[in-house]
């Protein structure tokens, strides 16, 4: 059991120019004043983290959209020294950078899937596998609030999301969807049965049928969400990362992402594997500026921040 509020990872006090008093930690805890993840001070949008793991050949998951342990059991070890966990806590999961996610989970007011990855993986986007705190502790983990691109509102009634939010386990998902989708009668009726199991459908502009990335982050900014962890999957990588070409057109602020933290397992996935490049144009993407790389076991950690399109 934890009891004390461990200090934030050097890689990322680095990587988000963090500087910390070692008499006075920064807190993983957004209830605090000090959480490492900048907050944004932009009334339009929030801070946006884009992170993914990827094979050598450039693809995040199998055939289908089959999720992939992409890294390997050596970064296990180095990830539980990264995330300070205890020796004797052994995590569920045998993906050093899923362990990763989890801890950068905490220091996030929201975490952003879409429906693809939502149906295929059913995540539960909390921070479950982090070492509990002793009851008599004056801290708890920071859950982050789920988000779920859903144009077709196609996210289960029973999915653990929504189970974890009956049973108090997590916190209320919040469903994105389009405005223009209302029209729809089935779609109306799917709003209600998702309402009913606990969600809060959210209605915001769209782009060629699919959620306006300036749209649902301005709302974001409007309903409290300082800082946004992207964790994917394939579409919504492209998505963001092409949106700064569309951003200007509805809104003012010129780029959707701030920071890229890259996970790079060595390993190949082969032509069936789910890349997130296919579909963009070399000449609209962010210029990205490379902070610090990080060797976690077998895999390789990037971290990138976005300085211009």
């Amino acid at each position: 059991m934890a009891s004390e509020i461990p200090a934030a990872p050097l890689f990322l006090t680095q990587v988000y120019q963090v500087h910390s008093d070692p008499a006075n930690p920064v807190s993983l805890y957004t209830e605090s004043a000090r959480t490492p993840t900048p907050a944004s001070t932009d009334d339009a949008r929030p801070y946006v983290t884009l992170t993914f793991a990827q094979s050598l050949d450039a693809k995040i998951a199998g055939i289908g959209g089959k999720q992939l342990a992409l890294s390997g059991k050596e970064s296990l070890v180095m990830t539980h020294w990264w995330v300070n966990i205890s020796p004797t806590f052994v995590c569920e999961n045998s993906c050093g950078a899923f362990c990763r996610k989890v801890r950068m989970r905490t220091m996030h007011d929201a975490i952003l899937v879409g429906i693809g990855t939502a149906l295929n993986d059913d995540p539960q986007l909390n921070t479950r596998h982090l070492p509990p705190f002793s009851d008599d502790a004056p801290h708890r983990y920071h859950c982050p609030r789920p988000i779920i691109l859903d144009t077709h509102l196609r996210l289960s009634p029973d999915s653990k999301l929504l189970k974890n939010f009956r049973e108090g386990t997590g916190r209320r998902p919040w469903v994105f969807s389009i405005e223009s989708s209302m029209a729809d009668p089935i779609l109306f009726h799917r709003e209600r049965i998702l309402e009913d199991a606990g969600a809060k459908v959210i209605k915001v502009l769209g782009v060629d049928g699919l959620v306006s990335i300036p749209s649902l982050l301005e709302t974001l900014r409007s309903l409290g969400v300082r800082s946004l962890m992207v964790e994917g999957g394939a579409r919504v990588i492209q998505t963001f990362l092409a949106a700064s070409e569309r951003s200007s057109e509805l809104r003012t602020f010129p780029n959707c992402v701030n920071m890229v933290i890259v996970t790079v397992a060595p390993t190949l996935v082969g032509n069936e594997g789910v890349g997130y490049g296919p579909n963009l144009l070399s000449e609209k993407l962010p210029i990205l500026q490379h902070l610090k790389t990080e060797l976690c076991g077998r895999d390789v950690v990037m971290a990138l921040k976005v300085v211009g399109t």
